[in-house]
């Protein structure tokens, strides 16, 4: 499957898309990271795809950068650091893997117990948080990769959850979106920095419900609002009140694949989902 970076609006206003060629099978997440490269900003989009090679491109013209080449299953999340300077990847041969985005070399390698689906750096770049099929939220510090991950269970009983998408809001707070429809936010203690055990927090300090398994979650531009892609519906969350904002039915469903990403500006947004169209609402 190919992922359509930009447009190009032609004399009578219609929009060509550019065409990434490359990935052999479907995609599972973009990302379009935007950093500091001397004096102007630049744009990449890294994409994770069931080929196992996460790929970066360049986001405005769409030109091939790199791949992350390691992986022996599909790759569910592929993210970068603020910074631009590391990328993360979360893969179905249950390891979490840490690359040098300069260079494409591979860092560190995190094993897991199972499948490993979301991936995500804190804002500062020092801890990586992962989740997946094990229902096990991981904190990692990466100031100390050999020492254990912070591991926190999303659920107090018996009974797992798949953490389907993982976003961090500061430094110090993590979203977890599983397949029980619960979006549970988790205050991450201080570890390894100046001992060598933290406190595992038993409870989230916030619990958010939609009716299905979160297929997408994502953080506004303004840092404001939670979107999530889950069943048949968009739903937005005001993160200052953890209100729902508004639940918009769609035609497609989020069932196995698909998202939704909210425009900067916050008027409209963009879906896609089982019948392999994208639109905008």
């Amino acid at each position: 499957m190919s992922a359509a970076a930009t447009v190009k609006p032609t004399a009578t206003g219609r929009q060509i898309p550019i065409v990434c060629p490359g990935h052999t099978r479907p995609l599972a997440e973009l990302q379009f990271c935007a950093i500091q490269e001397e004096k102007k900003m630049r744009t990449l989009l890294v994409s994770a795809c069931h080929d196992k090679l996460p790929m970066v491109r360049d986001g405005t013209t769409g030109d091939w950068i790199g791949t992350f080449a390691g992986h022996k299953g599909a790759v569910w999340s592929c993210r970068l650091d603020p910074m631009g300077y590391l990328a993360c990847t979360a893969s179905g041969d249950f390891s979490l893997k840490v690359w040098d985005a300069i260079t494409g070399k591979e860092l560190y390698a995190f094993p897991h117990k199972h499948i490993v689906k979301s991936c995500e750096f804190s804002p500062d770049s020092s801890k990586l948080a992962s989740g997946g099929h094990e229902g096990l939220l991981r904190i990692y510090n990466l100031k100390y990769p050999k020492k254990d991950p912070l591991m926190i269970p999303q659920t107090s009983s018996d009974t797992k959850v798949t953490i389907t998408k993982i976003v961090w809001l500061n430094e110090t707070t993590v979203v977890a979106a599983a397949s029980d429809g619960i979006i549970r936010f988790w205050d991450i203690p201080d570890f390894h920095d100046t001992n060598d055990s933290a406190d595992v927090p038993s409870n989230p300090k916030v619990t958010l419900k939609v009716d299905a398994e979160v297929r997408d979650m994502e953080l506004s531009a303004s840092q404001n609002i939670l979107t999530i892609a889950a069943g048949t519906k968009v739903s937005f969350f005001d993160l200052q009140t953890h209100e729902l904002i508004h639940s918009y039915p769609m035609p497609i469903h989020f069932k196995d694949e698909g998202g939704a990403t909210l425009h900067p500006s916050g008027k409209k947004f963009v879906a896609g989902g089982s019948d392999l169209w994208v639109r905008v609402f």
